[in-house]
């Protein structure tokens, strides 16, 4: 493909002054003459196939430790009812998002911190990259937390889970092409559906499940602190900032081109249900601990989820536990670390794509591996209160999220940068009923948390 038309495909940002091609962008360009001989020959299965994985991965990434434990605890506190159709609904809460940062990317072939330095100015920039920093780094400690938590049930030490996490994690950083490690994650990724067969072997009742379904079912024990403490949690679980960050850079990286929206909402699509499926599943899996009415609050870790379903599901189904958790972490830990890069990196300006070597990207992979180490150390200190910990990371992740999507939303309406892929009507109707919804429920929390004896606990 020729320098010239590298530029047709992937313009100018108005007003940048990057416009010269980079090595990034020839690396890039060998994989469109494949891309666009697909889509010549009409094989729309090959093509999805070629452009898929952003979507699928921040899905899944998204299912991470904290994700599943806040499952676990909500099948294991409340069972089957009310969260099995909350989860699809925040699911479908997280396409709306990750839609418009499909849409964006393609448009402005720009990362999203780039772009909010270039058209919101310095100071919501560092507020965006304030915002990101703290939740991704916090984060990173759980998945870090549900390593070392699947390892316990295994009989490993901490220190050594905490080891071969890290070691995994850097070590996807090798690849140095983009496409590689994109496939080498997705099929790590897969093993994300351990859950449902963990959950076949809870045994679940059909119609329990359908009547759920169908009409909400019923909250036991009214609205309390636990309720909307875990709404929150839920909430964080499959909508949260980094997201955001990661698919916008990643289609980016990709070398995703206004041509391939179609296949870019089908990619983010697909991975909505597998991760919404795998969700459901893990609730459903821990909804044997809701009717043996077993306290989940006493819990030290996700570990102690997998040894308790022991005798309820059996050993097979809480070692497909056990490992669903491990690979919720380490897929999570690898995803989160390289959004913090890519942020970081387009905040100063520096080179920022995993098809960079080491010594053209020492900004970009040094984020990542500074990232990691300081995650995994934290969760070696002795005393630490994991499981709380692990919960509290999603409630934060919502609480940080209002500001993230209307600065989402702002930029899906810049038809300077979008032109015809700008949001229409129903596009904002729903982006603005998403900010109010989390905004609602955030304040509601932050009014119980002034105010502890306004609900039960």
């Amino acid at each position: 493909m020729s320098e010239n038309a590298l530029n047709l495909e992937f313009p100018a940002l108005p007003g940048s002054a990057e416009e010269r091609l980079t090595s990034e962008d020839v690396l890039r360009a060998r994989d469109r003459p494949k891309v666009l001989k697909t889509r010549a020959s009409k094989s729309s299965l090959l093509l999805l196939w070629l452009l898929a994985g952003p979507g699928v991965l921040v899905m899944l990434g998204e299912n991470d430790g904290p994700s599943m434990v806040s499952y676990a605890t909500s099948g294991a506190t409340y069972g089957i009812g009310f969260f099995v159709p909350f989860i699809l609904l925040t699911f479908l809460m997280a396409f709306v998002v990750q839609e418009m940062t499909v849409r964006l990317g393609v448009a402005t072939h720009r990362g999203h911190a780039e772009l909010i330095f270039q058209r919101f100015g310095p100071f919501w920039g560092y507020f965006a990259m304030g915002d990101l920093v703290f939740g991704n780094l916090l984060t990173l400690v759980t998945e870090f937390v549900a390593i070392q938590a699947g390892g316990l049930y295994f009989g490993l030490p901490s220190s050594l889970s905490v080891v071969i996490g890290v070691a995994l994690v850097l070590g996807s950083l090798a690849f140095r092409r983009y496409v590689t490690w994109e496939r080498a994650l997705l099929g790590l990724a897969a093993f994300n559906l351990l859950f449902v067969p963990a959950a076949l072997l809870a045994h679940p009742d059909g119609t329990a499940l359908g009547q759920a379904l169908a009409t909400w079912g019923p909250l036991p024990g009214g609205f309390t602190t636990t309720f909307l403490t875990l709404v929150l949690a839920n909430v964080g679980a499959t909508v949260t900032p980094w997201m955001i960050f990661f698919q916008q850079s990643a289609i980016v990286d990709k070398g995703l081109t206004r041509a391939d929206v179609p296949q870019g909402r089908t990619d983010t699509a697909i991975g909505a249900v597998l991760a919404a499926v795998a969700a459901v599943a893990t609730l459903v899996a821990t909804a044997p601990l809701f009717a043996a009415h077993v306290d989940v609050s006493q819990f030290a870790s996700g570990a102690d989820f997998a040894t308790a379903l022991q005798p309820l599901i059996g050993t097979t189904g809480a070692t497909l536990f056990a490992l669903g958790i491990i690979e919720a972490g380490l897929v999570a830990a690898m995803t989160i670390s390289t959004s913090s890069s890519y942020s970081l990196a387009e905040t100063v300006s520096a080179r920022h794509s995993l098809n960079l070597d080491f010594a053209h990207g020492r900004l970009f992979y040094g984020v990542a591996i500074a990232s990691t180490l300081l995650a995994a150390a934290i969760v070696l200190i002795p005393g630490a209160p994991l499981l709380a910990m692990t919960l509290t990371v999603n409630v934060i992740a919502t609480l940080l999220m209002a500001p993230a999507l209307l600065l989402l939303l702002l930029l899906a309406n810049d038809r300077e940068i979008m032109g015809d892929l700008a949001n229409g009507r129903w596009g904002n109707l729903a982006g603005g009923t998403i900010v109010v919804a989390i905004s609602i429920v955030g304040a509601l929390y932050g009014v119980v948390t002034v105010f502890p004896n306004l609900l039960g606990k």
